[in-house]
């Protein structure tokens, strides 16, 4: 009984990173970025290194993902994503953000 607790406990931490990346694919977001490299857009880890430790990055980003923006990583606009849902985008700035 203890070992599949256990082993539920561990598999509930990857699930939201599981999930996260599910919803960058469905939004088209890994059209432009990946985790861990340059394509159009940075990559989610530079992003995160960016803004470690700054408590006003979350809603700052996601009102960017929302609105889209330029400038901040290059002359390559970021299309607004005026149709995903506050709490998506929430979901991916966080999961986001905590990419190491």
């Amino acid at each position: 009984m203890k070992k599949a607790l256990f082993a539920l406990a561990i598999a509930s931490l990857a699930l939201p990173a599981v999930a996260s990346m599910e919803l960058a694919q469905k939004n088209a977001c890994t059209a432009c970025h990946a985790v861990d490299k340059k394509l159009v857009g940075p990559a989610y880890k530079d992003v995160a290194a960016k803004y470690k430790g700054n408590a006003k990055a979350e809603a700052m980003l996601v009102e960017k993902v929302k609105k889209g923006g330029v400038g901040t990583w290059g002359q390559v606009p970021m299309p607004a994503n005026a149709s995903l849902k506050d709490e998506d985008a929430k979901t991916l700035v966080k999961w986001i953000l905590a990419i190491k």
